[in-house]
């Protein structure tokens, strides 16, 4: 006797049984990480990590990973191409889009505080295959992203020096006669001390990307102050154009609002941290929150002091904002500027190499990656062996490679995250889980807990004819209607029908969610294919408009689900305006990631095949809900407090 537990292909199995268990393994899902969970575990094991991150700490990662040099180049380059003088309200546009998905973060982090970040929040909301490309897709981000940065910087020392010529000879860059091949030793070195420092501890890394980002903040201060200060005193002659504040028209703007909204990657940095933090339920928002407000300001301060500076069309895409200054003769800003760039760039490196340890050390906590990833140093509490690995890879790859070809590939794992922890928060809201695994080695107390609950599911039936409902009564106590036997078939009719009704809301709301996103693909890829023709482009966008319009109009309609309320751990964050945020947010990102190009979504592809075989071959067959029991959420924990008065016994 028990629950409905996890299938498994036996030897006798045919190949249809054998499908069937493959595909439901795709859809499987994981519990919520809470003291029950990790109790749970093998003895012995050390999988915990260190709780020492407060809301200042998470500030600086978040602030650190999303502000990079490509500010000090980006607003040079859309300015001239897209927004003009309008820059600023392209951050802000841009600003709020990144918001929608902070929203959602903070909710499922606060709910859901586990290393792992989207990868975690796809395997408890929405099953293990979606979780995996997920986790395997945020690997490359990190990968790519740390080796790029790594790349940048050894350029921005050697400016500092006066030329891009004047590194010593055993940093500066060299190529391989015969094979054509740019060695960057530079970008190596870094990698490896970023891995070194990321592998003593968490604070004490932190602390040091809190002093290089305070560093690079300074950097950005001195741009806006003194920027407007020559500013005002030239009469911005930057916004004083006969084309206006809009030469590329309202479309212009969008368009790079789009292109610098990817200036505002790297908040999600935090969410990796989660187990670190010391109060995850108010920390973890307040940490995303705060680090995103402060990177729209700063954005938006600089970008409004640059194109006022020096009219758009003017500016150096390369060097915009050493040019601006130089064009008002204070040349020696450009030391000061490259000094904000070089830090950055490091604070950027940081942020890009310590979330994939941890990201790592999640899957292979669930088994879907070798149990090397998920060790835990027992004196540093930091996963060493998966920050060595991913050190080690990353820096090879910053010392052979020219990886700048492959940084779009870095959109796709951060777009894709985005767009999956929306899905995940109206799954929260709408569908949350009703069974959840619990580990095989519980089976008697899950067979205690079922015997007791059908005993007691009988006595109930056994009793029902002899309950009554009290009599309805008026004022002056005359009885309106007498009393009605709880068998009455009436009552057992609008029972069964309010039973009916509850079942049917889950079915409809989570068909309801398919639909939007299948609108969501229709409507996005109507708007960004090029060659497709008007009527076709015209019938495509009516077809996913309705099925978008019509899905929120049901999620707007229908009820959410009661269990959200106990999901996970409670007290945090709520993410607002559910369903419209998440909607918008999908929107939004799965538009950015359409729009990436055929030759990037070309190299990720191969990526994920690569992960599809590495899944099919060992993760799948590893995975640690392999033999678990599924169990109705509700019982959760009076099967682990049956299991613990077994073992007091």
């Amino acid at each position: 006797m028990g629950f409905v537990g996890e299938g498994s292909c036996s030897s006798g199995g045919d190949k249809g049984g054998c499908f069937i268990g493959g595909m439901k393994s795709l859809v499987r899902r994981k519990q919520v990480d809470s003291a029950n969970s990790k109790s749970s575990s093998a003895p012995g094991s050390s999988h915990q990590l260190a709780k020492a991150l407060t809301i200042p700490h998470l500030i600086t990662i978040g602030v650190g990973s999303t502000i990079g040099a490509g500010v000090y180049i980006l607003v040079g380059t859309v300015a001239r191409e897209h927004s003009g003088p309008a820059l600023t309200i392209s951050f802000l546009i841009a600003g709020i889009a990144a918001a929608l998905s902070a929203f959602c973060y903070a909710e499922l982090a606060s709910r859901c505080p586990s290393a792992g970040s989207a990868y975690h929040y796809s395997y408890i909301c929405v099953g293990e295959g979606v979780a995996w490309l997920i986790g395997w897709s945020l690997v490359l981000e990190y990968t790519i992203g740390g080796s790029a940065v790594a790349r940048g910087i050894s350029p921005n020392l050697a400016m500092l020096f006066g030329s891009p010529d004047s590194l010593p000879s055993f940093l500066a860059r060299h190529t391989i006669p015969g094979l054509n091949v740019t060695v960057d030793p530079c970008a190596a070195i870094l990698v490896f001390l970023v891995t070194g420092l990321l592998c003593v501890g968490i604070k004490e890394s932190t602390m040091v990307q809190g002093f290089v980002t305070s560093v690079n903040v300074c950097v950005m201060a001195f741009v806006i102050v003194a920027g407007g200060y020559l500013g005002y005193k030239a009469g911005w002659p930057g916004y004083e154009l006969p084309v206006g504040y809009f030469p590329y028209g309202v479309d212009g703007m969008l368009a790079g609002a789009s292109t610098v909204f990817f200036a505002y990657i790297g908040f999600d940095s935090v969410a990796s941290t989660a187990e670190e933090v010391k109060n995850p339920q108010r920390d973890l928002p307040m940490g995303i929150g705060f680090a995103l407000s402060i990177c729209c300001s700063l954005y938006m301060l600089v970008s409004a002091v640059i194109v006022g500076l020096v009219p758009y069309y003017a500016m150096d895409p390369d060097t915009p904002i050493s040019s601006a200054f130089a064009s008002h003769g204070i040349n020696w800003a450009a030391y000061i500027i490259t000094i904000g760039a070089c830090t950055s760039l490091c604070s950027t490196l940081m942020g890009s190499i310590m979330p994939q340890p941890r990201i790592l050390m999640a899957m292979a906590r669930d088994g879907l990656l070798p149990s090397f990833f998920s060790d835990v140093n027992k004196r540093t509490q930091v996963p060493v062996k998966g920050t060595i690995a991913t050190g080690l890879l990353s820096g090879t790859l910053a010392f052979f490679m020219n990886v700048e070809q492959l940084s779009g590939m870095v959109s796709v794992g951060t777009l894709l995250a985005f767009t999956m922890v929306a899905i995940s928060v109206l799954i929260l809201r709408y569908v949350p889980p009703d069974k959840v695994p619990v580990p095989s080695s519980y089976q008697e107390a899950i067979d205690s807990v079922s015997l007791r609950r059908s005993s007691c599911s009988s006595s109930s039936d056994m009793d029902v004819d002899k309950t009554k409902i009290p009599a309805v009564t008026s004022g002056d106590s005359t009885p309106l209607l007498g009393e009605i036997s709880v068998g009455h078939p009436l009552v057992e009719k609008a029972a069964a029908k309010l039973s009916y009704l509850v079942s049917q809301r889950r079915k409809v709301a989570g068909w309801t969610i398919m639909f939007i996103c299948i609108g969501v693909c229709i409507v996005t890829a109507a708007a960004s294919i090029v060659n497709l023709s008007n009527p076709a482009r015209y019938a495509l966008s009516g077809i996913g408009g309705l099925l978008l319009i019509s899905g929120l109009i049901v999620l707007t309609c229908i009820d959410q689900d009661d269990a959200r309320h106990s999901f996970g751990h409670t007290g945090g964050f709520t993410c607002p305006f559910v369903p419209l945020l998440p909607i918008a947010c999908i929107l939004i990102n799965v538009y950015l990631l359409i729009n990436l190009g055929g030759e990037t979504w070309a190299r990720v592809s191969i990526w994920l095949v690569i992960g599809t075989c590495i899944y099919t071959l060992y993760g799948r067959t590893h995975s640690s809900l392999k033999t678990a029991v599924y169990v109705p959420s509700t019982h959760v924990d009076e099967i682990y407090e049956t299991s613990a008065i077994s073992l007091a016994c």
